[in-house]
């Protein structure tokens, strides 16, 4: 970053690394114009993706500038970069869209370029999302994570899982631990509302120290606390029935109805997901045969 010149590009880059880190000042509550205020609650976009979009398997940003425009399955059309953006805006800040041509915007993607220097067309690089656990054969279970959190993760995120404010009186300067439920947290449309990715994360990651070489809970543990954490209240997303208008392309821990498969809202939150999985196997199969 610092070897980048001073002029117009450069300072759209380093600007948009700085909404990464800083968010609730730049675009969030805080944002002294309240046209600018964007995202909802004082998360950053950094609590997510760690070392401002760098960290592998910390759900990193880097190498995503290709990938889009790109088919949402969540939408059920093709989307922009700026459109995908939007989606943590609403749903991981609790906020509201912003216009494709807005400043933040324009930022964002120019970082987002920036952090994908020197990669081909097509190019892959590992590190991507936040790992790839093998999956419990029983459901994850709350009440076996209340114990580890208790132990491995209240110390930083609190019993109460409200996070430490860097200074309770000036949120706008964001979290120095953010929290993982309640009302200044992600909502319940969020990719980290969504267990898979929970459990990765928290494995790949969780608590300080760790990263996917050198972890620190075991397989069970990171199923288990990912499972009480997502057991806990947070926002609620009004509309989430509207998502994935094909249904047997729904995530299978989307933690929110209607689902394609008959399986329980309880199983899809906790699985086990195996059966899941078989299930939505047939009914492509089956489709893909009533077809032809």
């Amino acid at each position: 970053m610092r070897a980048l010149p001073d002029d117009a590009h450069g300072r759209l880059v380093r600007l948009g690394r700085e909404i990464v880190t800083q968010t609730p000042a730049l675009i969030g509550p805080g944002a002294p114009d309240p046209a600018q205020r964007f995202a909802g609650n004082n998360l950053a976009c950094a609590d997510c993706h760690l070392e401002a979009g760098t960290k592998k398997f910390g759900l990193p940003l880097f190498g995503l500038i290709a990938d889009f425009p790109a088919y949402s399955e969540r939408r059920g059309v093709e989307i922009s970069l700026p459109q995908r953006i939007d989606s943590c805006l609403t749903r991981s800040l609790n906020g509201r869209a912003a216009p494709a041509d807005s400043p933040a915007i324009a930022a964002l993607v120019a970082y987002l370029d920036f952090l994908s220097s020197g990669m081909t067309p097509g190019e892959q690089l590992a590190g991507h999302g936040s790992g790839a656990i093998p999956e419990l054969d029983r459901a994850a279970d709350p009440k076996r994570g209340e114990p580890i959190y208790a132990t491995i993760c209240a110390a930083c995120h609190r019993a109460d899982g409200a996070g430490v404010p860097r200074d309770p009186g000036a949120l706008s300067l964001g979290y120095a631990v953010p929290p993982l439920w309640g009302a200044d947290s992600f909502n319940d449309g969020a990719g980290m509302a969504r267990l898979i990715t929970m459990a990765n994360f928290a494995h790949s990651n969780m608590p300080g120290g760790a990263d996917y070489l050198n972890p620190k809970l075991s397989v069970e543990e990171a199923w288990d606390v990912a499972a009480f954490v997502e057991s806990q209240q947070r926002p609620q997303k009004p509309g989430l029935d509207h998502d994935f208008p094909d249904l047997i392309e729904k995530p299978i821990d989307a933690p929110y109805g209607p689902y394609a498969d008959g399986f329980s809202a309880e199983q899809h939150k906790y699985g086990p997901f195996a059966p899941i999985r078989a299930e939505i196997a047939r009914l492509k199969a089956e489709r893909g045969a009533n077809a032809q």
